[in-house]
Order: C-alpha cells, then sequence, then structure tokens
C-alpha cells in the first residue's frame, strides 16, 4: 500500500462525498417543496447524481479496482455535467439580489430570492464535482498506465490501493492475479522486472527485483543459482 495515494484519495473522496450531501440537502428541500406539480423533471433528476455519487463511494469501498473506479467516475461525471448544465438553464444569468415576490409551491411560496440563491449553489457545485470527477479520471488511469508500463501488467485488476502517487512507484504485488514463477533452486521470481531498469547479472546467480516499500526504490537482490 502507497501512504501517499491513499491519504490523497480519501482526502478527495471525503470532500466530494460532502458536497454531494449539501446537494442533496437542497435538492430534497425542492422536492418537499415543488413536487409533484412545480419544476417536477429539475427536481426529480436533481435528487439523482448527489443519491448516486454517495452509493457509488460506499459500492467502490468494496470493490477498490482501478478498472472499477474509472467507470463510476466516468458515469458520475457524466451526471454532474448534465445537473450543472440544467442548473445553468434553469436559473440561467439571473441576479438574486435584486429579485422581489415568492416562488410559489406547493404548500405556499418561498422567497424568490432564496430560490434563486439555493439554485445558485446548486449550479457551483454541481460544476465543481464534475471538474472533481473529471480530475480523478485523468490522474487514475495516468497512475494506472504508470505502473503497467513498470511492469505491473494487472495494474487495472489489484487493489487500488497498490497504485504508487507521483514520483512513486507501485506497492508491492499482494494480488492473487500475478501468476507464480517456477521456482529454481529454491528462489523464484515473483513479480515481473519493473520496465525502465536494467541490473547486470553477477555470474553464478540470478537476480530478484522487490519494488521498495511505500513506493520507494526497488530492491535488486543477487541470489546464488
Amino acid at each position: 500500500m502507497t501512504v501517499m495515494f491513499v491519504h490523497m484519495r480519501l482526502i478527495g473522496y471525503i470532500f466530494v462525498f460532502l458536497l454531494s450531501a449539501g446537494v442533496l440537502g437542497l435538492t430534497a428541500n425542492f422536492a418537499k417543496l415543488f413536487l409533484p406539480h412545480i419544476n417536477r423533471d429539475f427536481t426529480i433528476f436533481g435528487l439523482i447524481p448527489p443519491s448516486a455519487t454517495i452509493f457509488a463511494f460506499l459500492w467502490i469501498t468494496q470493490f477498490s479496482q482501478p478498472m472499477v473506479e474509472v467507470t463510476v467516475h466516468f458515469i458520475l461525471s457524466v451526471l454532474w455535467l448534465a445537473m450543472g448544465a440544467w442548473s445553468a438553464d434553469v436559473i440561467g444569468y439571473v441576479q438574486c439580489y435584486p429579485l422581489q415576490g415568492q416562488q410559489l409551491t406547493t404548500k405556499g411560496s418561498i422567497s424568490a430570492q432564496s430560490y434563486c440563491y439555493q439554485m445558485k449553489v446548486i449550479e457551483a457545485l454541481s460544476w465543481t464535482l464534475f471538474v472533481l470527477f473529471t480530475l480523478f479520471f485523468i490522474i487514475l488511469v495516468t497512475l494506472t498506465s504508470r505502473a503497467v508500463t513498470y511492469g505491473r501488467y494487472y495494474a487495472w485488476r489489484e487493489h487500488v490501493s497498490q497504485l504508487g502517487w507521483f514520483g512513486e512507484f507501485p506497492a508491492y504485488p499482494t494480488e492473487a492475479v500475478y501468476p507464480r514463477a517456477p521456482m529454481y533452486g529454491g528462489y523464484g521470481q515473483p513479480y515481473p522486472m519493473m520496465g525502465g531498469y536494467h541490473v547486470q547479472q553477477m555470474p553464478g546467480h540470478s537476480v530478484m527485483v522487490q519494488p521498495g516499500i511505500n513506493g520507494g526504490q526497488p530492491v535488486v537482490t543477487h541470489m546464488p543459482a
């Protein structure tokens, strides 16, 4: 496990979780005020992206593989893109502070200015979450592709915590997806040679290359054949 990547991933996910919870609270309030007759389509759709985000985060904690997370990030980024665009279409370039009057609801009315401010917050958070999920997608694809070039040929199927952050090497492989090499003289090579590194083999010895702890330098060991 690489500590830096795990910490950065946790910070990013907590931030997104809090923003999604804020949007869900606002849209749930709109659902209480407007459904089933006023702003029906937008109000119903507004509940989907934050709910899907919270559910997806609970799900990927059980299935934390890069191939799963990039798929989830792509789907959620599309949902938040649609949410941001629809919010902008509803509220547009309206200036909230000079608004007067009331916004009708199914149970009476609320201040038009208050409704405008809440819509502006939803729009801003939706665009922010779209940008964050796009960055998550790009970063995860970049780190996983880099791990593959280092010899982690099954990186897309490993646990995501095995990825190294920028400037780090991937963690030592502990996944069962890696085939085990045959044993020779009691020694085997449990991990493929990391791409980009060339080691001069000593006569009469075999070379074993292992990644360093927490993304450090790889460890090269010459073993008597």
